[in-house]
Parts: structure tokens; sequence; C-alpha cells
């Protein structure tokens, strides 16, 4: 069977000392894009725009240094304490979607606090844009043939000739696909439901729908961390639970909240 072989560059325009990468566009690009819709938010519900930018760069600063730490020190501990001085390498690669979450929760609370903003109302708004940020990273992952899936001889299974000639999962393209959906899902409800429940359900239903994809399409991803559990389960999926579980008291809370 033939498999489609990718083998796209991941430098989109090389400069010699500054290199445009497809995964840094699709990542800051994302961000703006996310921007431009918490924009249309705001607007729409009378709040002021103008400190979405300012929002902006409290979200992406958060997201790329908590990314950093977590795939450092959940992903491969051993070398970045021998070599900690790697851990500014950015450059280099290495962001973990759980670290990315984490640090944009701090930087969302330290942006509501500045700017007088309800926390659960920012975090509830920046849900929709976030699950295509997500959507958006997964397909740099792509441009650099990274995270790649476990082989398989699926008719739609891929080559990535800058790994080796294996066909494997797209997994990449899953994750976004599934992200995509995601935020045409958020986006729906947000037209649609109370923006009192809104505001309570859509956090935890972030977590859960988010982390539950992410755990299962673990299953078909290549091993990323440099050490074994003793459990059956990888560190992505690991790292996830505790999101899935918190998505899903979160929920129960936001219900029973709006009942009452």
């Amino acid at each position: 069977m033939d498999y489609f072989v990718w083998q796209a560059d991941p430098v989109l325009l090389d400069l010699g000392a500054l290199q445009l990468r497809w995964y840094g566009l699709l990542f800051v690009g994302s961000f703006f894009l996310g921007m431009m819709i918490m924009k249309w938010i705001f607007k729409r519900e009378d709040k002021d725009p103008s400190i979405v930018d300012d929002g902006m760069v409290y979200l992406l600063v958060g997201a790329v240094v908590g990314a950093r730490l977590m795939h450092c020190f959940a992903y491969e501990p051993a070398f970045y304490l021998a070599h900690p001085l790697e851990i500014f390498k950015v450059w280099k690669g290495g962001l973990a979607s759980h670290g990315g979450l984490i640090g944009v929760l701090i930087a969302a609370w330290l942006f509501a606090k500045k700017h007088q903003l309800s926390y659960l109302w920012l975090l509830s708004r920046v849900a929709i844009p976030g699950a295509l940020v997500a959507a958006f990273i997964r397909l740099g992952n792509f441009f650099n043939s990274e995270i790649v899936g476990i082989p398989t001889d699926k008719p739609w299974a891929m080559i990535f000739s800058r790994i080796d000639m294996l066909p494997r999962h797209p997994v990449q393209l899953y994750e976004s696909l599934a992200y995509f959906t995601l935020f045409l899902l958020f986006l729906l409800l947000y037209l649609r439901l109370k923006p009192s429940l809104v505001t309570r359900l859509f956090p935890g239903l972030f977590f859960l729908l988010v982390f539950t994809i992410r755990f299962f399409l673990e299953y078909v991803k290549t091993k990323q961390a440099d050490y074994t559990w003793s459990i059956p389960l990888s560190t992505g999926q690991v790292l996830s639970i505790p999101f899935i579980l918190l998505g899903i008291g979160w929920i129960i809370w936001a219900l029973r909240a709006q009942k009452s």
C-alpha cells in the first residue's frame, strides 16, 4: 500500500541568523486570532475591548513559560536538572500543553485582578479561542514532524520522512481536528446558552473535553517522556487525569448552581 509521505520543511523562511518556522507562525498567529475573538466577545458583552491586547501578552507569556517548565520537569527532568541553562532555550523545542494551560490560568488571574474583571467570567470566555489555539499548535507540531503517532497499517497513515519511513498515525491532525470541533461547539453554545450558565459551565467543559481527547489519543502517540511509569499510562495521560476530574466536578457544580 502506498502512503502519503510528509516531508515539509519546518522552516517557512530562512534568513540566515533568523528563521521563521511554521510552528512559531501558527503558535503566535493563533493567539492573535484568539485576541480578535476576545475583542468581539468583550464588545458583545459591553466590556472594554482595548484591554484585550494587554491580556494577550499576559496569556502568551503564561502559556510559553508554563508549557516550557512542564516539558522540562515532567517529560525530561533528568536532562534539564543536569543542564539547567537548557531550560531557557525555548527555540530548540519542548512545550507541554498541560503546563501551558496552568500558565494561562495563572496569567488570566493576574490579568483579571489588574483590570478588575471576574476571573470566572474571563476563564469561561477564554475557553472559546483556547480550543482554537490548541488546534493551531497541533498543526505546528505536524509541520515540525513531532509528537508523531505509533506505526500503523491504516489506509490514512502517513510517513514522516524526517523521522523514519514507517507509516504512522497522523495523531497531530487527529488532535487538531478534535480541537477545531470543540471550538465550533463552544462558539455555538456561547451563542445559545444564558451568559450566567456559560460563565459557570465553560471552564469545566473545557477541562473535561480537551483532556479526555488528549487522554485517549495518547494511545496512538509515540512515547514522549524520557522515563516510564510502573503503571500502563503515559506521562500525558497521568497529567490529564487531574484536569478530567476537575472538569467533571466543575460541571456538576455549574449545573447544580444553575438550578438553585
